[in-house]
Order: C-alpha cells, then sequence, then structure tokens
C-alpha cells in the first residue's frame, strides 16, 4: 500500500500545478482583448465628457447670440422711437400748425366772433388755494394733556418731588 514513491506524488502534484496555473492564467489574445475594452471605454468616457461640453457651449453661445439680437432690436426701436418724436415735435410746432392752418382757411379768431354755451349741469374744477388761510387751523388730532410731558420732564419732576420729599420714589 505504501508503495507510492514520492517522486510520482511529486509528478502528479506538479501536473496538477501546472494544469491550475495554465487554467487560471489567460490567453494572450484575452488580455489584449481587455485591453482594447478598457482603452475603447476610456475613449467613450472622453467623447461624453468632450459632448457635454459642446453641448453646453453651444447653449451658452446661441444665448449669448440672442441676447445681441434682441439688444440691436431695442436699440433699433429706441432709434425708431425717437425719429418719430422729432417727427412730431416738427409737426406740432407753432410753424407748422400756423402754416398747415393757413393753407386749410383757418384765421386767428376775433373776441367778437367767439361765442360762449351755457351748459347745464356744468360744474368746473375748483381751484386749489395754497395760501395760508387768516383763521387758525385746528390740529387735525387731539393729543391730551396727560402725553404731552417728555420723558425728560418727567425724570425731573419726579427727582425733584423725592428730593422734596425726602426720600425715594
Amino acid at each position: 500500500m505504501n508503495n507510492v514513491k514520492i517522486s510520482d506524488v511529486t509528478n502528479n502534484v506538479t501536473n496538477n500545478v501546472t494544469q491550475i496555473v495554465q487554467t487560471v492564467r489567460q490567453a494572450n489574445w484575452r488580455v489584449q482583448r481587455q485591453w482594447i475594452g478598457l482603452f475603447l471605454l476610456v475613449l467613450v468616457l472622453i467623447a461624453m465628457v468632450a459632448g457635454i461640453y459642446l453641448n453646453i457651449t453651444v447653449r451658452a453661445t446661441l444665448a449669448g447670440r440672442e441676447i445681441q439680437i434682441l439688444q440691436n432690436q431695442i436699440t433699433d426701436n429706441t432709434r425708431a422711437n425717437s425719429d418719430s418724436e422729432t417727427q412730431l415735435a416738427i409737426l406740432s410746432s407753432v410753424e407748422s400748425m400756423q402754416k398747415r392752418a393757413d393753407a386749410m382757411g383757418f384765421k386767428p379768431a376775433d373776441p367778437e366772433d367767439i361765442t360762449y354755451v351755457v351748459v347745464a349741469g356744468y360744474m368746473p374744477a375748483k381751484s386749489v388755494d395754497f395760501s395760508a388761510s387768516r383763521e387758525e387751523q385746528k390740529p387735525s388730532f387731539y393729543l391730551s394733556p396727560l402725553y404731552s410731558e417728555s420723558m425728560l420732564d418727567w425724570i425731573t419732576r419726579t427727582l425733584a418731588s423725592s428730593a422734596n420729599a425726602g426720600g425715594q420714589p
């Protein structure tokens, strides 16, 4: 039973170890495939980051361009409004109005030509008089004499009364 030689056991163990090492050890093409996969993964990640960066950059650029376009439109509208105001000022000037009135046959009115019409129920707006009236105006609020004393007056009065009484308040 014990006829098994040590060299046979050693050979068996060596063969087993060699088999395990060969099984665990991968083929060269598997290692190369893993490196290629890792490289492609890094490349895809870099491409995604670059894509996100470009997307954000394009959006910011478009927003900036829209702002410039809106500012140009505001400037154009302001210029057009100023031109319209200038035209209105020219058309409503005294000289221009006089020329147009003369061209249409209008003439200045004489006091004899004016007719006043009385309208029943019309109440003209009352003018506001800001001058001081001769009567003394009463204040709009009433303050009780109990509350007309200042804090300093109260302290002075209290200290004076306690000094006269000879004790503390």
